[in-house]
């Protein structure tokens, strides 16, 4: 199918978000809602976008839906390069050992920042401006038991399920950039960490010790 131009703005504004609601791409844009939704619901259909979720209800009780572009169209052979590295990697070890090497990796990706322990908040700035240039599409929000960093996209989506131990990667990562303790409360693609469910938009890290 033919995509119009109108469909093509809300690829590429997908592609720099990596995910959206239809409101966002519609102030995004300077678009109406309705004509976005409009173009949604052909996108959908069409098999190049994919709704991923739905936000926290809003202030009149709805959440908003949220859509991506669908990994097999993006066009990239990254994830099974990764796979088989990886693959290679912790071929024959046990879990502890699969856990330290995730660990490591997760500490040397963020090797270039220097960890300083700041004010809780100024903390929780600089490590969703540091998480969102890798990616992530990052933002932290107040929780029951203290702040929640939340992943809006997870980098390497096509490989959690074969590779939870990622997981351990992101946690170190994390660990360094709030100089804090984390704990994972959910998973993109395996719903909450402690057990199966269904898909979730978010990887959601609880920020301990604050």
């Amino acid at each position: 199918m033919a995509v119009t131009t109108a469909r093509k703005e809300v690829l590429e504004y997908l592609q720099r978000t990596q995910v959206a609601s239809a409101d966002e791409i519609a102030r995004g844009l300077c678009v109406g809602v309705a004509d976005i939704r409009h173009h949604l619901r052909i996108l959908l259909a069409d098999g190049r976008v994919e709704a991923v979720g739905s936000t926290q209800p809003d202030a009149r009780g709805r959440p908003k839906r949220l859509y991506a572009i669908r990994l097999a169209a993006r066009g990239e052979n990254l994830g099974a390069l990764a796979g088989a590295l990886l693959g290679d990697l912790l071929e024959g070890l046990p879990e502890h050992e699969k856990t330290e090497a995730m660990r490591r990796i997760g500490i040397r990706l963020a090797e270039s920042f220097q960890p300083v322990r700041l004010h809780l908040s100024k903390q929780l700035a600089e490590a969703v401006d540091r998480l969102t240039l890798m990616g992530y599409q990052a933002r932290w929000e107040a929780g029951a038991t203290g702040p929640r960093l939340v992943l809006g996209n997870c980098p390497y989506a096509k490989l959690i399920n074969e590779h939870p131990e990622l997981c351990q990667m992101d946690l170190a990562l994390l660990e360094v950039l709030m100089a804090r303790p984390v704990a994972q409360v959910a998973r993109l693609e395996g719903g909450p960490a402690s057990g199966p469910g269904h898909r979730l938009p978010f990887c959601i890290f609880s920020v301990l010790g604050s």
